[in-house]
């Protein structure tokens, strides 16, 4: 008797877990954001945050809590109720931090659940316009001839633009001197200025330089050309065999949400990824949609903090 109580309250469990998904939201949502407004994270997500919130009938609210690189906002989504009610949104950052940081308030792995890949963009190995190096070959071949001479930027120590430089450094088996600043716009500066080599830089930065003519681009980090720049080879199609790097973007919530809700939230995102003025939107921002199931998002997490870690510990770069 005991056991057949236990079985129908189960039941009643399953059918009220089913109810609170399909259901979801009934009030507003909560969308924590890693990184400050104007970066290409917060654009991103305040795109998908207004869509959702088109479809849901409610409130996505994008909540800026910038800081740690995205830990913060990592941090507060960890701690919050799994009822669906409070997002992350983060890039690929979320798969740095535990290699990057020597002690996370968090478990990467335990304390959240993988919902959905949102999207993908390169970055843009660029230099000078008046450098003499017109192709990767180029660069490769006079760092080759300077060991330690030339000096490329990155946005900081344990970016994905650092990260970028040093796997290109290991898929080449060049020396080039790392310069981190405090970012993007710094970097540019000294390229444009002659004082620093090159850089990978995010190409919603690179872009308009590239156009203009301020900046040479010389490769794209992805497996395939950007559609912004397609005359621009991939550093895989300049000699530098499977070489891809990518920033990507993705939704995360607390640990323990039930896959019912996990899986509607998830199929709701990939909708709306689907619709063309978002794709439009998304191109504006020199960003592709990037769909994959729950299952393939969590299994791709943990191969890019697998191999994010191997890049930190082969570059020496010490945890903070």
């Amino acid at each position: 008797m005991k056991s057949a109580r236990l079985a129908v309250g189960m039941l009643f469990g399953i059918a009220a877990l089913g109810t609170h998904a399909q259901n979801f939201p009934t009030k507003p949502v909560h969308m924590f954001i890693g990184f400050p407004a104007g970066t290409s994270t917060d654009i991103l997500a305040r795109l998908l945050a207004q869509k959702l919130g088109d479809m849901w009938g409610q409130n996505v609210v994008a909540d800026n809590r910038p800081g740690a690189g995205s830990s913060i906002a990592a941090t507060a989504v960890a701690k919050a109720s799994a009822d669906g009610y409070t997002l992350l949104f983060n890039s690929s950052a979320q798969s740095i931090n535990p290699a990057l940081y020597a002690r996370l308030p968090y478990d990467t792995l335990k304390d959240f659940v993988e919902i959905a890949m949102v999207a993908s963009q390169p970055n843009v190995l660029v230099v000078n316009p008046s450098s003499s190096m017109k192709s990767v070959a180029d660069l490769i071949a006079e760092a080759k001839a300077k060991p330690g001479q030339l000096n490329f930027g990155s946005a900081g120590v344990g970016t994905g633009t650092h990260l970028n430089l040093e796997k290109f450094k290991l898929a080449t088996g060049i020396d080039i001197t790392h310069i981190p600043y405090k970012g993007t716009p710094e970097v540019v500066t000294d390229i444009i200025g002659g004082r620093t080599t090159g850089y990978f830089a995010p190409i919603t930065a690179a872009l308009p330089f590239v156009q203009n003519g301020r900046l040479r681009g010389l490769a794209v980090s992805s497996a395939k050309r950007s559609a912004q720049l397609p005359n621009l080879p991939t550093v895989a199609e300049s000699g530098v065999k499977g070489f891809e790097f990518l920033l990507w973007f993705g939704v995360w919530g607390p640990s323990g949400m039930p896959s019912a809700l996990v899986n509607r939230i998830a199929r709701d995102i990939n909708t709306v990824l689907a619709s063309a003025d978002l794709k439009e939107q998304f191109s504006k921002a020199s960003t592709e949609p990037f769909v994959m199931t729950t299952r393939e998002f969590a299994q791709f997490v943990r191969k890019e903090i697998d191999e994010n870690g191997r890049i930190i510990r082969a570059a020496g770069i010490q945890p903070q």
